[in-house]
Parts: C-alpha cells; structure tokens; sequence
C-alpha cells in the first residue's frame, strides 16, 4: 500500500512538472487574471480559478496552492487541466453538462409556440393578447390533451424561456399599415413636382401667375390653465421656472394654416371647429390676398372638410381661382405645412399656459405675426425619390 501511495504521488509530482511547464500566460491573460483575482464582484469560483492558474504558472506546486486558497487537489486539478486542454478562458469556467435528456420536447415546445402565435379570444377567453401568466396557466390546463403531460407542471418560467428562444413576444403589438393609397406614387410625384417648380422659380410672374400655398389643419390644441401661478428662476437657488403638475382644461381650438412656398408667409386661423365652414374661411383669405387674376395652387391632403359639398359649391363659384394638389393617403409628411406645426410646437405652443380658451387664440395668432414679420420659406431638397 505504501509503495501504490508513493507511485501516485510520484506521477502526480510528474504529471503537475509537465503541466507546470506548458502553461505560459501572455502579458494579456496575466493581466486579466490578476485583475480577476483581486475582483470583489465577480464569482467566488471564477476569483479562486484566477488564484490557481496565476500561481501554477508563476511555479507553485499544488500542496502551496491548495493551502493558499484552500482548495482541494482534485478541483485545482481539474482547473488546471482545462487550462491547458482549451485555454485559460475555459480553465475558469465550469465545464457544461447535461446530467439527462430534457423532459420537454421539440415538439411539446412548437405547441407552446404556436399556442402563443394564437389570441386568447379565438380559445374561447376574454382577453385579446396573451400575458405569460394567462398562457402558462391555458398550456397547463390544455397539455394533456394536446399529448404533453410534462407541459401540465410547467410554469411561467419555462413557458416565458421557450417564448424567448423563439423571440415571441405575445404581450406585444407592433403596428403596420395595411391598406395603403394605390395611388400613392403618382401622388406623391405631382406634390413633389409643385416642389420643384417652385424651387426653379421662387418669384411668380407671368400674365397667369400661379401661387403654390401648402394647406392643412392642426386640431386639439389644449388651452391649460395653471392651478398656481409659475415661479420664476432665482439665480443661486431655482435654476429654471416651477410649475404646479396640475392644471385645467379650457378646451381645445384648431389652427386652420397654409404657407405660401414662394415667400413664406403664413396665413392663419384659430378656430373652435375645422368643418367646411371653416376651411371655406380659410380659402377666401387666400382669394382676398393675391390677386385676381391668378391661380392659387393649394397643396392638402383629404380631410372631408377640403373635399365636402359645401366646398366644392364654393369653388364652384371661383372657377379656376383654386387648383387642388392632394397628397396621398398616409403620406401627410409630404405637406410642407407640418413644418410650420413643428416650429409652432417647438416655440410658442411649447410648455403654453392660458386663462381661457380667447387667450391662447390671440397667443396663437401673436405668435404667427411673429413668425411673418421674419418669414422663413420652407424647400423640399431631396428630389431623388426616383419619381421626378
């Protein structure tokens, strides 16, 4: 027996000189390693395997590791073989093992998936999207039946782990637009070319003018009103203005606009409504501002108030004053008119308190005279859709 003890410990003594000798550690892992070692969030096993594989390779013996770190032989053994057999990564991490078959399928896992790729109504349920809870609790009760008993004892965990490995998520809508115009690119092309043309020719002339005005309405405007007056900033103390969270609701108004794209000039309306009412007040403010004699190209969308009985009686009483260019459905980033809400929210409308309704009306229309005593004329740049 004592001769077997000494035989081990000669070939372990062996064996440990020849893995001493082979393990070498570039500048890099020695100093990842030591980094490592001295960590105070990572594992306690990854820190002692970076202990081991430092000192193996600066010359310890085993018996000196194993009463440093108090670890026993076999586990520093077992670092040190990894180390050498797949590389220092792989000497600090477990090895992965599967102690047994998993109990639940492919195919008990593609139910579960398509199970999810269902709405809850079409079994029956009230609800419209899957939450994990709902779909663990129908795959627990309906397993059975479906040929997978194991799935009866599955939980929320295990069904939320399939649903990941399969990037379904259930509990989520990302919306898609189906019904498109089908005219959209002859549309869009037409809008893009009164963009042009004016662009080439931004002063009108001619015995015929023609004014191009972009046209649309900014509904639901909310007129706040403050519960407590704003507190100003102090220098030293309030960096920036105080404002109570709660306010009132005076109502909403609707800016009624169009720019003209030669000048810039923006034409406004504030009113309680947008209904052909009052877009017909709106293109007889365009009719007394230019002249007479020209023709006022108007770019819009198709909201019912610009294509309504009453409007079309109206333009019918002022033949070929109006020429309608409409964009297409969908597509109302085309008008250059949402720059101009863009620039009203970004400055005046932004962070806007008012005492009634009349108040933010005579606010709006200060801030569009503000805007006209330095017009800015809006361009379309990119023409290279491939359409014009």
């Amino acid at each position: 027996m004592a001769m077997m003890l000494s035989q081990l410990s000669t070939e372990a003594i062996m064996a440990g000189k020849t893995r001493r000798a082979a393990l070498v550690l570039t500048e890099g892992q020695r100093t990842m390693l030591k980094g490592l070692a001295g960590s105070r969030t990572a594992s306690v096993r990854e820190v002692e395997r970076a202990k081991v594989l430092l000192g193996y390779a600066e010359g310890a013996s085993i018996t000196g590791l194993q009463r440093r770190i108090g670890l026993s032989r076999p586990a520093i053994y077992r670092c040190i073989d990894k180390a050498l057999a797949a590389g220092v990564q792989a000497g600090l991490k477990d090895t992965y093992h599967r102690p047994h078959e998993p109990e639940i399928g492919d195919e008990a896992k593609a139910w579960v998936v398509s199970v999810a790729c269902t709405r809850p109504k079409d079994h029956g349920l009230a609800a419209e999207l899957w939450t994990v809870s709902e779909l663990a609790r129908f795959v627990s009760e309906h397993a059975g039946a479906a040929g997978f008993p194991r799935l009866a004892r599955a939980g929320k965990t295990t069904v939320w782990r399939i649903l990941d490995d399969n990037d379904i998520k259930p509990h989520r809508i990302r919306y898609y637009l189906e019904k498109r115009d089908p005219d959209f690119d002859r549309k869009m092309q037409e809008v893009l070319m009164v963009y042009r043309e004016v662009s080439i020719n931004a002063e009108v002339s001619g015995s015929a003018p023609v004014y191009s005005v972009s046209v649309d309405e900014k509904p639901g405007v909310q007129a706040l009103g403050t519960t407590a007056p704003d507190l100003p900033p102090v220098p030293g103390r309030a960096a920036c203005v105080a404002r109570d969270h709660e306010y009132v609701r005076h109502g909403t108004v609707s800016i009624l606009a169009g720019i003209d794209l030669h000048s810039g000039h923006i034409f406004a309306n504030v009113e309680d409504r947008h209904r052909s009412v009052e877009f017909i007040g709106l293109l007889k403010r365009l009719d007394g501002y230019y002249p007479p004699d020209a023709t006022i190209r108007v770019v819009l969308d198709n909201h019912s108030a610009h294509i309504s009985k009453e409007t079309m009686a109206y333009l019918g009483t002022r033949p070929g004053r109006f020429e309608y260019v409409h964009t297409p459905k969908h597509g109302s980033w085309l008008n250059l008119i949402e720059c101009v809400f863009s620039k009203m929210a970004r400055t005046f409308l932004r962070h806007i308190r008012v005492d009634s309704i009349d108040e933010l009306k005579t606010r709006i229309l200060q801030g569009i005279d503000e805007f006209n005593a330095s017009p800015v004329v809006f361009r379309w740049n990119k023409f290279d859709l491939g359409l014009v």
